[in-house]
């Protein structure tokens, strides 16, 4: 099978691989490019090794800069620097790059994209969304054949297993990210994933290549569930309802709607049925409707799957990034409308005026936009630190 990007046609060749990072995904790439004869593991660099490792260990990133036999570099070490710099440097030096990093992609977006194509080199980063789903493959292959105007899900395995962890049994929030931690869902500092900068990042990736837009991540309206508690829990259960930590965006004509917030979901919403660490993102095509995808989205081996599958595309041919069209958008979410759960230690004006329904410790608002209710709860969180909300839908 031949592949076709940027208008060059390639066989299939044999890469030689500068592997970056031996931590809990670098090593599942790690077992997965051992195994196989037609790529060659040319380098390891990793301040982590272990015994028996079956091929040469570089002593610094410029030995394998230099060396002008590997022409991929996998990024694995996470993190921003040094893997900004490890990765520009590759793909100025002219070496493909595959990378599971999505920090540096959302931070780097344009940059990177912008040097790949000028270079004429491969950038992928399929891992970075999604652990185990082909979502950005999916999403680039979509856009060749009609416009995607619309993305949502649950797209942290973090986040979900907690939530679903309280929904299920009587743990509370810190039990159960203790217990996500012990599985090796979580990090030793789970912040990115249960303030909802991780679902952020992969957000903005997918919202870009899906739209051909460019957003800042910054302009993402986001919420976390770091202050969810057993009595919120308890009032969800209540009404009917089960709370996840849910993505959306969606193409307007001149700006994009990104967000990030606990969701109140009725039984029959399929996202709310998704279990333990599991994600289901979901697209929508202009004809072909929507389409979604469950998988693992965590893990050593469904990312590392996801890596590997990206050196067998540009093994094949495939160069540049998913899409070449970064058109810088503003983020709008004025036009999304959504009542909310909210609880917080008192009733301030702005509340006062928009309170529905009153419940045992908390209020229903009457509908309100996702930037109304985002920004009057950051506000309010320099009061009520332990403020909390939820969107209905």
């Amino acid at each position: 099978m031949l592949l076709k990007k940027g208008g060059k046609t390639m066989g299939k060749t044999k890469l030689r691989i500068a592997l970056l990072g031996l931590g809990t995904v670098g090593r599942g790439v790690y077992d997965y490019l051992i195994e196989r004869d037609d790529m060659e593991l040319a380098y390891v660099l990793s301040l982590v090794l272990f015994d028996g490792i079956a091929c040469p260990v570089a002593q610094n990133m410029e030995q394998i800069l230099a060396d002008e036999t590997v022409d991929t570099v996998v990024e694995v070490i996470g993190g921003l620097h040094p893997a900004y710099e490890w990765v520009k440097a590759s793909l100025e030096a002219g070496k493909n790059v595959i990378t599971a990093n999505k920090l540096l992609i959302a931070a780097h977006y344009r940059e990177l994209v912008e040097l790949a194509e000028e270079k004429h080199v491969a950038l992928r980063c399929t891992a970075a969304a999604g652990g185990g789903i082909p979502w950005l493959t999916t999403l680039a292959r979509t856009i060749e054949q009609e416009p995607v105007i619309h993305i949502s899900g649950i797209m942290n395995g973090t986040t979900n297993f907690i939530l679903d962890r309280m929904h299920t049994t009587d743990v509370g929030y810190a039990e159960a990210l203790r217990e996500a931690q012990e599985l090796g869902y979580a990090e030793r500092d789970p912040s990115s994933d249960v303030s909802g900068a991780d679902i952020r990042r992969k957000l903005v990736i997918s919202s870009n290549i899906a739209y051909g837009r460019v957003i800042d991540e910054n302009d993402v309206d986001v919420c976390g569930i770091e202050q969810i508690t057993d009595g919120d829990i308890a009032a969800f259960r209540r009404m009917g309802r089960v709370c996840k930590l849910f993505a959306a965006s969606r193409k307007l004509e001149r700006s994009v709607v990104a967000y990030i917030e606990p969701t109140l979901m009725t039984p029959s919403m399929p996202e709310s049925a998704i279990p333990t660490n599991n994600n289901l993102i979901s697209l929508t095509g202009e004809r072909i409707g929507k389409q979604s995808f469950y998988g693992q989205g965590a893990g050593r081996y469904p990312t590392a799957y996801n890596v590997l599958q990206d050196c067998v595309d540009v093994s094949r041919g495939w160069t540049g990034f998913y899409t070449d069209r970064l058109e810088p958008t503003a983020v709008d979410n004025r036009s999304v409308v959504r009542q909310y759960y909210v609880r917080t230690n008192g009733v301030d004006a702005w509340l006062k005026a928009h309170i529905e329904k009153v419940l045992d410790r908390a209020v229903i608002t009457t509908p309100v936009s996702v930037t109304e209710l985002h920004a009057w709860a950051k506000a309010r969180r320099a009061v009520d630190p332990e403020c909390f909300f939820a969107s209905l839908r």
